[in-house]
């Protein structure tokens, strides 16, 4: 589907190219669905990326070497030697800085030309709006479901264009949503997934090569709806499995009883996203007791082990994960977990964790419905645990 996006009103001329512009960009330019006044769009056009991560790497270093004028980074995180296997814009030396600083550095290194607006702070519900305003299209790099359907509801609020691109494992997908005549993020996925029911890319892995696929597709759309040219992803899922390397095609309508774009929407505004996914604040008695399952602090547990009380501690990591740092106990990979019953005894405390808690509660949940009385969950995993406990475990 053809759209194309006006980047400056009519009144306003498009900016002229130097010299050193005409020379840089001349192997584009040339192209005759460019010439300059493609270049002279793209000089004008202002693109939010949310997220310098695994797809905001490849996608703001192509817009920034493609000649997009204004580019609008949002991210709060500081680089993590666990990115560096994917996040492309960031290096070794930058472990621990923060990340806006770091790819501001790598993109004006790449085009000096480039205008840089970094929006150092986590995308809300208060800030949202005034943040995509000044943007002409917003491309959405996030990896987590309150930030999508927040990005999403924010573009077709202001009438702002999303490209959309989600990673997992070995698989991606790619779209163009919140335009006028194509669906939204809502449209597609209603509702979120309960909570826990969908692993993380810290998770379940991701492969390091795939966000730079998808996030070339998110730039790729990004300069044909400048441009004006080509067939948008507008009303189409590009689904991306890199394991066999195919590509597949879904058809998207828009929904017309779709909350937020359609024909009569009941969202109007911004909402809290965190609750909407079921990730709302929780009172001490939700916090201590999570579907029947207690939830024990990595504070409590180093108190218990140190007391030397009788713990049977079930790691369900896998061998790799367990290798680069554990605090000890049984490794049984979850998978392995309904094969190796026996070898958990149950007239202890079962004391099960894993990366972040996720696979662990739903072990934990598994082990009640099997007849384990005394089970909890450690809340934060081996990550509370090297942030809370032992700074020198490695985190990944």
């Amino acid at each position: 589907m053809k759209h194309t996006m006006a980047t400056t009103s009519a009144s306003i001329p498009l900016p002229e190219l130097t010299t050193d512009e005409l020379a840089r960009y001349s192997r584009q330019i040339i192209l005759p669905e460019m010439g300059t006044e493609g270049q002279r769009r793209l000089k004008a056009a202002r693109v939010l990326c949310v997220g310098t991560g695994g797809l905001g790497s490849p996608l703001a270093l192509y817009l920034a070497a493609a000649g997009v004028g204004t580019l609008g980074l949002v991210d709060f995180d500081v680089v993590d030697a666990s990115n560096l296997q994917r996040q492309i814009l960031h290096a070794t030396r930058d472990i621990g800085r923060n990340k806006l600083d770091s790819a501001e550095e790598k993109l004006r290194a790449l085009n000096p030309a480039l205008n840089v607006v970094k929006h150092a702070t986590r995308l809300t519900s208060e800030n949202a709006l005034e943040i995509l305003r000044d943007y002409d299209l917003v491309a959405d790099g996030t990896d987590n479901f309150p930030t999508r359907y927040l990005v999403n509801d924010a573009c077709v609020l202001l009438g702002k264009p999303n490209v959309y691109g989600s990673i997992f494992r070995f698989e991606g997908q790619a779209s163009v949503f919140a335009t006028a005549e194509g669906p939204c993020y809502r449209c597609l996925y209603p509702e979120p997934p309960p909570p826990g029911t969908v692993p993380s890319c810290a998770e379940g892995g991701v492969l390091g090569i795939l966000p730079g696929l998808v996030g070339i597709i998110q730039a790729t759309e990004v300069i044909k709806l400048i441009l004006g040219h080509g067939d948008s992803l507008i009303g189409r899922l590009l689904l991306v499995d890199a394991a066999q390397m195919r590509f597949r095609e879904l058809k998207l309508r828009k929904n017309p009883d779709c909350p937020v774009c359609g024909a009569n929407p009941t969202v109007t505004r911004l909402m809290d996203y965190e609750q909407f996914c079921g990730l709302g604040p929780q009172t001490n008695e939700e916090k201590a007791l999570i579907n029947g399952i207690p939830q024990l602090s990595v504070t409590e547990l180093k108190q218990r082990l140190d007391a030397g009380e009788d713990l049977f501690i079930l790691d369900v990591r896998e061998p790799y994960e367990y290798q680069i740092g554990n605090i000890g106990g049984k490794l049984m990979p979850m998978n392995t977990v309904p094969l190796r019953l026996e070898e958990i005894n149950r007239e202890r405390e079962v004391v099960v964790h894993c990366r972040s808690g996720a696979r662990s509660q739903r072990v934990a949940e598994y082990l009640k419905q099997m007849g384990y009385e005394k089970v909890c969950n450690v809340s934060g995993g081996i990550l509370a645990w090297s942030e809370q406990i032992d700074p020198s475990l490695p985190k990944y």
